[in-house]
């Protein structure tokens, strides 16, 4: 089974509400596009957006040039329904994250999603070649992976845990780390999962 359809099994006729990685306020991921301080018309991509509900957040918060990129249609299509008329504001792109190209460059990228499940250097590299690509010089990157003692897997799947340390050098030298901080996500079951979130600018 490819990754794709690994995904659109997993999300289709599923309710985003029971999912492990549902968060009904994304609060850390607002909390640092905030701090990234772009202004509203500046071009925002959720990679891996899915069902999330940042896009809702970012809609409520002004931000008008909004992009949600999944490798599923059926989480895409979840997050429309949920919009209803306001997913017309926002521009939606089924693709992987890896390998899709960007229709025009980006102000600030974020991604709580795909990176930890890029468990081949060969996606690693390409994922970080697409962004060093999309995102403008002084924009910014916003990564939230598995922490160092977060889940081993998720959704069946092996993923790559993360120290801040280690999420730098990834996307170094063309991105430097401005922040980070480890969260604890208490998943729809209670189970907790940690998740490393870091800040880049890109240079």
């Amino acid at each position: 089974m490819s990754m794709q359809e690994h995904w659109q099994a997993a999300w289709d006729g599923a309710d985003a509400r029971a999912k492990s990685w549902y968060e009904a306020e994304p609060a850390q991921s607002l909390d640092y596009v905030e701090a990234c301080a772009i202004a509203r018309h500046e071009a925002i991509i959720d990679v891996g957006g899915g069902a999330s509900t940042l896009v809702d957040a970012l809609l409520a918060r002004g931000f008008e040039n909004v992009t949600v990129l999944d490798i599923a249609q059926a989480a895409l299509q979840g997050a429309q329904a949920r919009l209803g008329d306001a997913a017309s504001r926002v521009k939606w792109l089924c693709g992987d994250a890896t390998a899709w190209q960007p229709p025009h460059p980006y102000r600030l990228w974020h991604d709580r999603a795909v990176f930890h499940f890029l468990t081949e250097a060969a996606d690693r590299k390409s994922y970080r070649a697409i962004a060093e690509t999309a995102i403008v010089p002084g924009g910014h990157l916003i990564i939230a992976t598995f922490a160092e003692d977060g889940p081993q897997q998720c959704s069946g799947l092996p993923v790559r845990r993360y120290s801040a340390q280690a999420l730098a050098q990834e996307f170094a030298p063309a991105f430097v780390l401005e922040e980070h901080c480890r969260r604890t996500h208490t998943t729809p079951s209670g189970a907790e999962q940690r998740f490393q979130y870091c800040r880049f600018l890109r240079l």
